[in-house]
């Protein structure tokens, strides 16, 4: 009789090995899928674990190209930050590599995908939803919502003890007590001490960023290009770089080394809990600030507005999951319509723990020297302001009357 395939997206960690192991007990056929995002991985260890384990395949995906390209460079053009502090480097790379699933899962005639997410978090609503979207058809195994599982793991040490009755390799390096999620665009930290909000992150934690109270580094100016507000061009002192990627990776070890883009925040998750989290983002928030300065010059006033509160919409469906949706897709196009004039460059100033504007320049911008000097009155009218100042006092006026006695 033929098994049914799964897909199951593969860490090579303890809860993916030993939820492999137990497909595998539950007589399916399973072919490992590993998305290569960006993240510290061997590769080749993980694929050599898998198949010790019993998948009958492994299939690891250069996704690097593709996330930066069709994610992380549309969240920097559409400002995406959530809750007005995170940048969403976890949330966007889970449709990335839903994607890649979905593929892999076409590609091999498989029913089924499953996935280590904890039924606590939202990776498991991002992953379903987007692989729902790809391919409504699909069926997943969540084992982490399975009473079965869950009443034969509680956490970590039954999975540990499962691991070594069946020969399943485990790290004898102690465990970081938090777990982690790494990508090209950030490493995000969660749980494990870091589930009191009042404990402070050790410094031991952070490995995309250096201590910027430490920091020696003398400060580095740098200039970015942008074209409709996607970043086109990095320049130095030193150097140029056009690659997309490159920018990107370049940033990452510019921001990394000033301890830029470190944060530390309660956030409130979709599925309805408050979580802690910790993350470091040094290309990202680098460009995002580097993009919002470049708006303002660019973009008239009331567009701006209607687009800050479409931004905010995005980054709700983002964190959320929806990035596949009618809504997402919608508000994508609407900002990117916003986008069209932010072009230009701005010039910018590393330095540890933070990042200066210094300049901005465009062909496309809204600001106009001269009428808005102090030193001539070009084709404004000062008088005019008189009544500007008249007509805005109306309501106030009308207020205080209606209020004088109260």
């Amino acid at each position: 009789m033929t098994k049914e395939k799964v897909i199951l997206a593969y860490s090579g960690g303890l809860d993916t090995s030993c939820i492999l192991k137990w497909l595998l007990e539950k007589n399916y056929e399973v072919i490992c899928y590993m998305a290569n995002i960006g993240q510290e991985e061997d590769f080749d260890a993980a694929h050599q674990k898998a198949m010790k384990i019993g998948a009958s395949k492994v299939v690891i995906d250069d996704l690097r190209e593709s996330f930066v390209n069709d994610y992380v460079w549309p969240a920097i053009r559409s400002g995406l930050i959530y809750e007005n502090r995170y940048l969403l480097g976890t949330s966007l790379a889970r449709p990335c590599i839903s994607v890649g699933l979905m593929k892999c899962a076409q590609a091999n005639g498989a029913q089924y995908i499953s996935h280590g997410a904890t039924g606590k978090g939202n990776d498991q609503v991002r992953f379903e939803l987007s692989c729902y979207y790809i391919c409504p058809k699909i069926k997943v195994i969540a084992p982490w919502r399975m009473d079965e599982f869950c009443k034969r793991f509680q956490g970590r040490q039954d999975l540990l003890k499962y691991a070594a009755e069946n020969g399943i390799p485990v790290s004898v390096t102690p465990k970081a007590p938090w777990s982690m999620d790494a990508n090209l665009m950030h490493i995000s930290y969660e749980s494990g001490i870091l589930e009191n909000p009042n404990t402070e992150a050790p410094e031991d934690l952070f490995m995309m960023t250096k201590n910027p109270l430490t920091c020696t580094l003398k400060p580095m100016r740098i200039e970015i290009e942008f074209c409709k507000g996607v970043p086109v061009q990095l320049k130095t002192a030193d150097k140029v770089i056009k690659d997309n990627l490159q920018i990107f990776l370049y940033l990452n070890k510019l921001g990394g080394d000033f301890g830029i883009g470190r944060i530390d925040i309660v956030e409130n998750r979709f599925i309805g809990l408050k979580s802690r989290g910790v993350y470091e983002t040094p290309a990202g928030f680098i460009l995002h600030e580097a993009h919002t300065d470049l708006e303002v010059f660019c973009m008239d006033k009331e567009m701006y507005r209607v687009k800050q509160s479409l931004r905010d919409r995005l980054s709700d469906y983002v964190y959320n999951g929806f990035w596949f949706s009618p809504e997402g897709n919608y508000v994508r196009k609407c900002i990117e319509l916003a986008e069209e004039n932010i072009t230009g460059n701005v010039k910018l100033l590393l330095h540890p723990g933070a990042v200066t504007v210094l300049g901005r320049s465009s062909a496309y911008s809204t600001y106009n020297e001269d009428l808005v000097s102090m030193d001539k009155h070009a084709d404004f009218s000062p008088e005019d302001a008189s009544g500007f100042i008249n007509i805005q006092a109306i309501r106030l006026k009308e207020f205080r009357r209606l209020n004088i006695n109260q």
